[in-house]
């Protein structure tokens, strides 16, 4: 059924995927960005389009327009991006999460927030699972990033119970693929365009931390059928890929996929780098039939040739 859709944070990497796939179903979609990371490169294809809009707004101020659904993805996600200014991070978290939620609250509009497996920190409890409250530090480097969407979901839960809005939300494991930037210093990104230069890789730390990698296609899949569940069922739910990789293993496939000849080279692990992360998606199965079906070499593949093209471009 054709519905009106706003997104904020459309022309990110994210909510560029997410606007295309609504306007595809046959939905109007605004899309709201203020285009610090989003980028109009990412959305150019769909400017000609009937049916969609974009507007320059920073979700630190309120919003005020006629919808039937709200998906919040407005803030900086790679830590290059985030601590730049680490204040406005946190202020676009929680200032947006009110805005947005005010919003909903005034058009009795279902609201999705896109959380973060950031929320758990480094976490003592393996594979995470929803019910895990984390284990994060309140005034680090990355708590602008993570105690801000720890607040927004706190915001949402509240909302939720005080003035009974219709929320959803997920929690998003590291996504990869098409229209990432280059230099936001996400593992695969830096990787692929490390491999694509023939420049050293780097690792941080020994490359025995391990992330879980989902493709981009399939966390859009499960962020429309959580929109979908019916009322009631509010998550939070875990949306990401189970199967895990070391540093090492993402590393050496980049380095085989591209042909590159880079060699590795290692850092310091950063400062409150989770050493592990790997989803409980037991209730996105449940709730929402979803799992991912995109494998890590088949994504690695389309991001690479992504990558390749680019830096062509440049």
């Amino acid at each position: 059924m054709y519905k009106k859709i706003l997104i904020t944070g459309g022309a990110g990497f994210l909510g560029s995927h997410l606007c295309e796939r609504l306007l595809k179903e046959g939905n109007e979609v605004i899309c709201v960005d203020n285009f610090f990371t989003g980028s109009k490169e990412n959305i150019a294809h769909l400017l000609g389009k009937p049916y969609f809009e974009v507007i320059r707004h920073d979700v630190t101020f309120p919003l005020y327009l006629e919808v039937d659904q709200i998906y919040n993805l407005a803030c900086p996600a790679s830590p290059v991006y985030y601590q730049h200014d680490p204040v406005q991070t946190t202020k676009t978290s929680v200032h947006g999460a009110i805005n947005m939620l005010g919003l909903a609250k005034r058009l009795n509009a279902r609201i999705l927030q896109a959380s973060t497996s950031e929320v758990y920190g480094d976490p003592e409890v393996h594979p995470q699972t929803e019910d895990y409250w984390g284990k994060v530090n309140p005034i680090g480097i990355r708590s602008c990033y993570d105690e801000g969407k720890r607040c927004a979901e706190t915001l949402f839960f509240d909302y939720q119970r005080q003035h009974n809005l219709d929320i959803k939300v997920v929690r998003i494991f590291n996504t990869y693929g098409p229209r990432m930037l280059p230099n936001d210093g996400r593992v695969v990104s830096n990787f692929i365009v490390q491999a694509l230069k023939g420049e050293e890789i780097t690792i941080y730390g020994d490359g025995s931390q391990t992330r879980s990698f989902c493709y981009v296609d399939d966390l859009i899949e499960a962020m429309l059928r959580m929109m979908a569940t019916q009322e009631g069922f509010t998550g939070p739910v875990n949306i990401g890929n189970p199967c895990e990789f070391t540093m090492l293993e993402l590393a050496e496939k980049v380095i085989a996929l591209t042909g590159s000849q880079s060699k590795l080279v290692y850092c310091p692990l950063p400062s409150d780098d989770p050493r592990q992360r790997q989803p409980d998606i037991s209730l996105a199965r449940q709730e929402l039939g979803w799992e991912p079906k995109v494998n890590l070499e088949d994504g690695l593949k389309s991001t690479i040739a992504y990558f390749r093209n680019k830096l062509k471009e440049n």
